[in-house]
């Protein structure tokens, strides 16, 4: 293998997984079109575990109407939980976590982000929804948590 073959497989590891949602419930809120979207995020690392992810959708109305045409909010309500028998494969343990979903919220500045962290004292999964804005960070987040105590997953 040459070095830049090497440095090339070394850069595509060390990027997050890209992990497929799928859409289980639009809600609209107004009568311009915004909506609430609800989506199904499986752990690609952690067998069992789904997260569910609602955030807002901005219409085309009303991103005439408000100016940020290329820009959504990036606060989002996560809630996770056991949708099977709980298996950890390969996970990050380090107290940063790890990436486990990204999806843009602007065209190149801000993101939504789920970041997978393991307490292994109390042996919990950890999942953080937050955003991510190039500029100022973001302090919107929301929290889950699933125990693995008498799961067997945690050895």
């Amino acid at each position: 293998m040459t070095r830049i073959t090497r440095l090339a497989a070394a850069a595509l590891a060390l990027l997050p997984l890209s992990v497929s949602a799928e859409v289980v419930g639009k809600v609209g809120v107004d009568w311009v079109g915004n909506d609430v979207i609800v989506e199904a995020i499986p752990d690609p690392k952690v067998e069992g575990v789904t997260c569910h992810i609602a955030y807002f959708e901005r219409s085309v109305i009303d991103r005439l109407s408000q100016g940020n045409w290329f820009e959504d909010p990036s606060n989002a309500s996560i809630d996770c939980r056991q949708t099977g028998p709980i298996t950890l494969g390969d996970i990050d343990r380090s107290r940063d976590g790890e990436s486990v979903f990204r999806e843009s919220r602007s065209i190149i500045l801000k993101s939504l982000r789920i970041t997978r962290i393991y307490d292994e004292t109390n042996q919990v999964l950890i999942y953080l929804a937050h955003g991510s804005e190039l500029t100022q960070g973001s302090a919107k987040m929301s929290l889950s948590t699933i125990p693995l105590y008498d799961t067997g997953a945690a050895q």
